[in-house]
Protein backbone atom coordinates (compact mmCIF):
# COMPACT_ATOMS: atom_id res chain seq x y z
CA UNK A 1 0.00 0.00 0.00
CA UNK A 2 2.43 2.45 1.00
CA UNK A 3 4.56 1.96 -2.92
CA UNK A 4 0.76 2.38 -4.16
CA UNK A 5 0.19 5.35 -2.78
CA UNK A 6 3.49 7.28 -2.95
CA UNK A 7 3.10 6.71 -6.85
CA UNK A 8 -0.74 7.33 -6.85
CA UNK A 9 -1.18 10.50 -9.24
CA UNK A 10 -2.61 12.91 -6.94
CA UNK A 11 -4.66 16.60 -7.17
CA UNK A 12 -4.39 19.22 -3.78
CA UNK A 13 -7.31 21.67 -3.79
CA UNK A 14 -6.81 22.55 0.20
CA UNK A 15 -3.14 24.11 0.75
CA UNK A 16 -2.40 27.37 2.49
CA UNK A 17 1.11 28.58 0.69
CA UNK A 18 1.70 30.58 3.90
CA UNK A 19 1.36 27.06 6.00
CA UNK A 20 4.40 25.42 3.71
CA UNK A 21 6.92 27.45 5.64
CA UNK A 22 9.52 25.16 7.20
CA UNK A 23 11.27 25.41 10.35
CA UNK A 24 14.59 25.74 7.93
CA UNK A 25 12.98 28.32 5.66
CA UNK A 26 11.44 30.55 8.46
CA UNK A 27 15.17 30.52 9.93
CA UNK A 28 16.58 31.44 7.34
CA UNK A 29 14.26 33.84 5.58
CA UNK A 30 14.71 35.89 9.01
CA UNK A 31 18.61 36.11 9.06
CA UNK A 32 17.95 37.15 5.30
CA UNK A 33 15.20 39.80 5.94
CA UNK A 34 17.01 41.14 9.92
CA UNK A 35 13.63 39.59 11.22
CA UNK A 36 14.27 38.73 15.23
CA UNK A 37 12.79 35.52 16.16
CA UNK A 38 12.51 34.02 19.77
CA UNK A 39 14.64 31.20 18.86
CA UNK A 40 18.69 30.71 18.59
CA UNK A 41 19.17 27.76 16.23
CA UNK A 42 16.70 25.73 13.77
CA UNK A 43 16.49 22.97 16.58
CA UNK A 44 14.88 26.30 18.68
CA UNK A 45 12.90 26.89 15.67
CA UNK A 46 11.68 23.07 14.90
CA UNK A 47 10.91 22.15 18.48
CA UNK A 48 8.56 25.21 18.54
CA UNK A 49 6.69 23.26 15.79
CA UNK A 50 5.45 20.54 18.37
CA UNK A 51 2.58 23.41 19.18
CA UNK A 52 -0.59 21.73 21.54
CA UNK A 53 -3.17 23.96 20.77
CA UNK A 54 -4.86 26.20 18.31
CA UNK A 55 -3.41 29.42 19.76
CA UNK A 56 -0.31 27.97 19.91
CA UNK A 57 -0.75 27.50 16.38
CA UNK A 58 -1.65 30.61 15.61
CA UNK A 59 0.67 32.61 17.31
CA UNK A 60 3.61 30.27 15.46
CA UNK A 61 1.90 30.53 12.07
CA UNK A 62 1.91 34.57 12.49
CA UNK A 63 5.51 34.62 13.42
CA UNK A 64 6.72 32.95 10.25
CA UNK A 65 4.54 35.36 8.30
CA UNK A 66 6.48 38.35 9.96
CA UNK A 67 9.38 36.71 7.70
CA UNK A 68 8.01 37.02 4.43
CA UNK A 69 9.07 40.26 3.22
CA UNK A 70 10.23 40.40 -0.76
CA UNK A 71 8.88 38.75 -3.50
CA UNK A 72 11.72 36.66 -3.65
CA UNK A 73 10.49 35.13 -0.64
CA UNK A 74 7.11 34.21 -1.54
CA UNK A 75 8.54 32.77 -5.00
CA UNK A 76 11.16 30.22 -2.69
CA UNK A 77 8.25 29.66 -0.02
CA UNK A 78 5.61 28.57 -3.58
CA UNK A 79 9.08 26.73 -5.34
CA UNK A 80 9.84 25.09 -1.84
CA UNK A 81 6.07 23.24 -1.95
CA UNK A 82 5.77 22.66 -5.35
CA UNK A 83 9.27 20.26 -5.06
CA UNK A 84 7.33 18.77 -2.34
CA UNK A 85 4.45 18.10 -4.82
CA UNK A 86 6.80 16.70 -7.76
CA UNK A 87 8.15 14.12 -4.80
CA UNK A 88 4.53 13.17 -3.68
CA UNK A 89 3.56 12.79 -7.35
CA UNK A 90 0.89 15.45 -7.18
CA UNK A 91 0.13 16.37 -11.17
CA UNK A 92 -2.34 19.43 -9.60
CA UNK A 93 -2.63 22.02 -7.31
CA UNK A 94 -4.76 24.64 -6.00
CA UNK A 95 -3.33 26.78 -4.16
CA UNK A 96 -4.64 29.40 -1.25
CA UNK A 97 -3.07 32.61 -0.27
CA UNK A 98 -4.18 35.34 2.34
CA UNK A 99 -2.88 38.62 0.72
CA UNK A 100 -4.38 40.21 4.29
CA UNK A 101 -1.14 38.79 6.51
CA UNK A 102 1.13 40.62 4.19
CA UNK A 103 -0.47 44.02 3.09
CA UNK A 104 -1.98 44.79 7.03
CA UNK A 105 2.18 44.77 7.72
CA UNK A 106 3.18 47.03 4.96
CA UNK A 107 3.91 44.10 2.30
CA UNK A 108 2.26 45.28 -1.25
CA UNK A 109 -0.42 43.21 -2.74
CA UNK A 110 1.45 42.90 -6.04
CA UNK A 111 5.03 41.50 -4.30
CA UNK A 112 3.12 38.87 -2.53
CA UNK A 113 1.13 37.54 -5.54
CA UNK A 114 3.69 38.20 -7.99
CA UNK A 115 6.14 35.80 -6.23
CA UNK A 116 3.76 33.08 -6.24
CA UNK A 117 2.82 33.02 -10.04
CA UNK A 118 6.48 33.06 -10.85
CA UNK A 119 7.05 29.91 -9.14
CA UNK A 120 3.43 28.75 -10.31
CA UNK A 121 4.88 29.39 -13.94
CA UNK A 122 8.46 27.82 -13.52
CA UNK A 123 6.72 24.49 -11.83
CA UNK A 124 4.52 24.23 -14.29
CA UNK A 125 7.11 24.64 -17.19
CA UNK A 126 9.72 22.68 -15.32
CA UNK A 127 8.17 20.45 -13.09
CA UNK A 128 5.09 19.65 -14.79
CA UNK A 129 2.59 20.41 -12.44
CA UNK A 130 -0.95 22.47 -12.95
CA UNK A 131 -1.89 24.89 -10.78
CA UNK A 132 -5.03 27.39 -10.11
CA UNK A 133 -4.73 30.18 -7.67
CA UNK A 134 -7.12 30.73 -4.85
CA UNK A 135 -6.99 34.19 -2.60
CA UNK A 136 -8.53 34.06 0.35
CA UNK A 137 -10.11 36.66 2.80
CA UNK A 138 -9.78 36.37 6.46
CA UNK A 139 -13.11 35.79 8.31
CA UNK A 140 -11.53 37.98 11.55
CA UNK A 141 -11.49 40.98 9.62
CA UNK A 142 -14.59 43.24 8.49
CA UNK A 143 -15.95 42.95 5.01
CA UNK A 144 -14.86 46.41 4.32
CA UNK A 145 -11.53 44.96 4.20
CA UNK A 146 -12.14 42.10 2.27
CA UNK A 147 -13.56 44.81 -0.28
CA UNK A 148 -10.52 46.45 -0.83
CA UNK A 149 -8.53 43.37 -0.95
CA UNK A 150 -11.16 42.04 -3.97
CA UNK A 151 -10.39 45.28 -5.44
CA UNK A 152 -6.53 44.55 -5.23
CA UNK A 153 -7.08 41.39 -7.15
CA UNK A 154 -9.02 43.05 -10.02
CA UNK A 155 -5.74 43.31 -12.44
CA UNK A 156 -4.75 40.02 -11.65
CA UNK A 157 -8.64 38.46 -12.48
CA UNK A 158 -6.66 36.12 -14.98
CA UNK A 159 -4.40 34.72 -12.86
CA UNK A 160 -6.64 34.50 -9.37
CA UNK A 161 -9.40 31.59 -10.33
CA UNK A 162 -11.32 32.10 -7.15
CA UNK A 163 -11.71 33.40 -3.74
CA UNK A 164 -12.16 32.13 -0.65
CA UNK A 165 -12.71 32.35 3.37
CA UNK A 166 -10.71 31.31 6.14
CA UNK A 167 -9.44 31.66 9.84
CA UNK A 168 -11.64 31.04 12.63
CA UNK A 169 -15.03 30.20 12.52
CA UNK A 170 -15.52 31.53 16.12
CA UNK A 171 -17.81 34.47 16.68
CA UNK A 172 -17.19 35.31 12.37
CA UNK A 173 -20.16 34.40 10.88
CA UNK A 174 -19.97 34.04 7.13
CA UNK A 175 -22.70 36.03 6.39
CA UNK A 176 -20.95 38.94 6.98
CA UNK A 177 -19.05 38.49 3.64
CA UNK A 178 -22.09 38.15 1.19
CA UNK A 179 -21.46 41.42 -0.44
CA UNK A 180 -18.01 40.76 -1.44
CA UNK A 181 -18.65 37.00 -2.11
CA UNK A 182 -21.50 38.38 -5.01
CA UNK A 183 -19.16 41.08 -6.05
CA UNK A 184 -16.16 38.56 -6.33
CA UNK A 185 -18.82 36.12 -8.49
CA UNK A 186 -19.87 39.26 -10.68
CA UNK A 187 -16.68 39.96 -11.54
CA UNK A 188 -15.79 35.96 -12.83
CA UNK A 189 -13.90 34.48 -9.88
CA UNK A 190 -15.07 30.60 -8.19
CA UNK A 191 -15.36 30.49 -4.80
CA UNK A 192 -14.98 28.41 -1.94
CA UNK A 193 -15.42 28.69 1.98
CA UNK A 194 -14.01 27.18 5.09
CA UNK A 195 -16.75 26.03 7.21
CA UNK A 196 -17.74 23.15 9.43
CA UNK A 197 -14.30 22.52 10.61
CA UNK A 198 -14.45 24.09 14.28
CA UNK A 199 -18.00 25.49 13.79
CA UNK A 200 -21.25 24.05 13.60
CA UNK A 201 -23.00 22.48 10.60
CA UNK A 202 -25.03 25.72 10.19
CA UNK A 203 -22.31 26.94 8.74
CA UNK A 204 -21.87 24.38 6.14
CA UNK A 205 -25.39 25.57 4.58
CA UNK A 206 -24.66 29.19 4.85
CA UNK A 207 -21.17 28.53 2.75
CA UNK A 208 -23.54 26.71 0.26
CA UNK A 209 -27.15 28.75 -0.05
CA UNK A 210 -25.75 32.21 0.77
CA UNK A 211 -21.67 32.57 -0.27
CA UNK A 212 -22.80 30.11 -3.32
CA UNK A 213 -19.65 28.04 -2.85
CA UNK A 214 -18.16 25.45 -5.93
CA UNK A 215 -16.77 23.60 -3.00
CA UNK A 216 -16.34 23.60 0.67
CA UNK A 217 -12.99 23.54 2.77
CA UNK A 218 -13.21 21.37 5.46
CA UNK A 219 -16.80 20.45 5.78
CA UNK A 220 -16.41 17.63 8.60
CA UNK A 221 -19.07 18.55 10.48
CA UNK A 222 -21.48 17.67 7.98
CA UNK A 223 -22.05 14.86 9.58
CA UNK A 224 -24.20 16.36 12.07
CA UNK A 225 -27.06 16.69 9.74
CA UNK A 226 -27.97 13.84 7.65
CA UNK A 227 -30.43 16.14 5.44
CA UNK A 228 -26.56 17.88 4.47
CA UNK A 229 -25.13 14.56 4.18
CA UNK A 230 -27.79 13.89 1.55
CA UNK A 231 -27.50 17.03 -0.40
CA UNK A 232 -23.60 17.02 -0.68
CA UNK A 233 -23.95 13.76 -2.10
CA UNK A 234 -26.82 14.27 -4.95
CA UNK A 235 -25.19 17.84 -6.02
CA UNK A 236 -21.73 15.96 -5.86
CA UNK A 237 -20.48 19.39 -3.71
CA UNK A 238 -16.90 18.77 -2.55
CA UNK A 239 -15.27 18.77 0.74
CA UNK A 240 -11.56 19.35 0.89
CA UNK A 241 -10.46 17.75 3.93
CA UNK A 242 -7.38 18.06 5.62
CA UNK A 243 -6.79 14.63 7.91
CA UNK A 244 -3.02 15.25 9.64
CA UNK A 245 -4.31 18.91 9.95
CA UNK A 246 -7.87 18.19 11.85
CA UNK A 247 -6.04 15.31 14.15
CA UNK A 248 -3.07 18.21 14.88
CA UNK A 249 -5.37 20.61 15.78
CA UNK A 250 -7.65 18.97 18.04
CA UNK A 251 -10.75 18.65 15.87
CA UNK A 252 -10.24 14.96 16.23
CA UNK A 253 -8.23 13.41 18.85
CA UNK A 254 -6.59 10.95 16.93
CA UNK A 255 -7.19 9.85 13.15
CA UNK A 256 -9.47 6.34 13.60
CA UNK A 257 -12.35 8.99 14.74
CA UNK A 258 -11.95 10.81 11.61
CA UNK A 259 -14.76 10.80 9.58
CA UNK A 260 -13.43 11.25 6.17
CA UNK A 261 -13.81 7.21 5.61
CA UNK A 262 -17.70 6.83 6.33
CA UNK A 263 -17.73 10.22 3.95
CA UNK A 264 -16.08 8.07 1.24
CA UNK A 265 -18.69 5.72 2.05
CA UNK A 266 -21.62 6.97 1.79
CA UNK A 267 -20.83 8.64 -1.68
CA UNK A 268 -19.58 12.22 -0.59
CA UNK A 269 -17.09 13.65 -3.14
CA UNK A 270 -14.49 13.92 -0.73
CA UNK A 271 -10.49 14.86 -1.37
CA UNK A 272 -7.78 14.61 0.78
CA UNK A 273 -5.56 17.34 1.18
CA UNK A 274 -2.41 18.52 3.76
CA UNK A 275 -3.76 22.32 4.62
CA UNK A 276 -0.99 24.00 6.28
CA UNK A 277 1.77 20.77 5.89
CA UNK A 278 4.84 22.49 7.57
CA UNK A 279 2.75 22.72 10.88
CA UNK A 280 0.38 20.19 10.77
CA UNK A 281 2.20 16.78 10.35
CA UNK A 282 2.80 16.40 6.48
CA UNK A 283 2.42 16.64 2.87
CA UNK A 284 0.16 14.69 0.45
CA UNK A 285 1.75 11.29 1.03
CA UNK A 286 1.70 11.55 4.70
CA UNK A 287 -2.18 12.17 4.98
CA UNK A 288 -3.14 9.67 1.92
CA UNK A 289 -1.20 6.90 3.93
CA UNK A 290 -2.29 8.50 7.54
CA UNK A 291 -5.39 7.83 6.43
CA UNK A 292 -4.60 4.61 4.80
CA UNK A 293 -3.37 3.13 7.80
CA UNK A 294 -6.29 4.31 10.57
CA UNK A 295 -9.01 2.36 7.82
CA UNK A 296 -7.38 -0.90 6.40
CA UNK A 297 -9.03 1.50 2.95
CA UNK A 298 -8.24 -0.99 -0.15
CA UNK A 299 -5.96 0.66 -3.04
CA UNK A 300 -9.15 1.61 -5.65
CA UNK A 301 -10.80 3.23 -1.86
CA UNK A 302 -7.91 5.24 -2.08
CA UNK A 303 -7.41 5.62 -5.80
CA UNK A 304 -11.08 7.46 -5.22
CA UNK A 305 -9.78 10.33 -3.89
CA UNK A 306 -7.55 11.18 -6.24
CA UNK A 307 -10.82 11.15 -8.91
CA UNK A 308 -12.74 12.74 -6.94
CA UNK A 309 -10.17 16.02 -6.34
CA UNK A 310 -9.99 15.50 -10.00
CA UNK A 311 -14.05 16.07 -10.58
CA UNK A 312 -13.76 18.92 -8.03
CA UNK A 313 -10.84 20.89 -9.36
CA UNK A 314 -10.96 24.02 -10.77
CA UNK A 315 -9.71 22.68 -14.50
CA UNK A 316 -11.27 22.84 -17.75
CA UNK A 317 -12.83 19.72 -18.83
CA UNK A 318 -10.64 18.81 -21.20
CA UNK A 319 -7.68 19.21 -18.38
CA UNK A 320 -9.82 17.04 -16.63
CA UNK A 321 -10.08 14.10 -18.71
CA UNK A 322 -6.11 14.18 -19.31
CA UNK A 323 -5.74 13.79 -15.84
CA UNK A 324 -8.36 11.02 -15.46
CA UNK A 325 -6.59 8.93 -18.14
CA UNK A 326 -3.07 9.19 -16.13
CA UNK A 327 -5.25 8.25 -12.66
CA UNK A 328 -6.31 5.09 -15.08
CA UNK A 329 -3.23 4.23 -16.77
CA UNK A 330 -1.50 4.13 -13.21
CA UNK A 331 -4.41 1.94 -11.89
CA UNK A 332 -4.75 -0.54 -14.81
CA UNK A 333 -1.20 -1.22 -14.89
CA UNK A 334 -1.38 -1.62 -10.60
CA UNK A 335 -4.55 -3.62 -11.02
CA UNK A 336 -3.34 -6.01 -14.49
CA UNK A 337 -4.38 -9.37 -14.06
CA UNK A 338 -1.51 -11.58 -13.02
CA UNK A 339 -1.39 -14.72 -15.76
Amino acid sequence: MEGFIRALPKVELHLHIEGTLAPEMMYEMAKRNQVTLPYQTVADVRAAYEFSDLPSFFSLYNLGISVLRTEQDFYDLTWAYLECCKNDHVLHTEISFDPQLHTRRGVAFATVVNGILRALQAGYSTLGISNRLIMCFQRDLSEQDALETLQQAMPYKDKIIAVGLDSSEQENPLEKFTQVFEMARQAGFLTVAHAGEYGPVANIWSAIEQLQVSRVDHGIRCTDDDELVEHLVSSRTPLTVCPLSNVKLGVFSKMSEHNIAALLERGVCVTINSDDPAYCGGYMTDNFMAVANAFKLSKPEMAKFSWNAIEASFLIPDEKTALQARLQHYLDLNFRPII
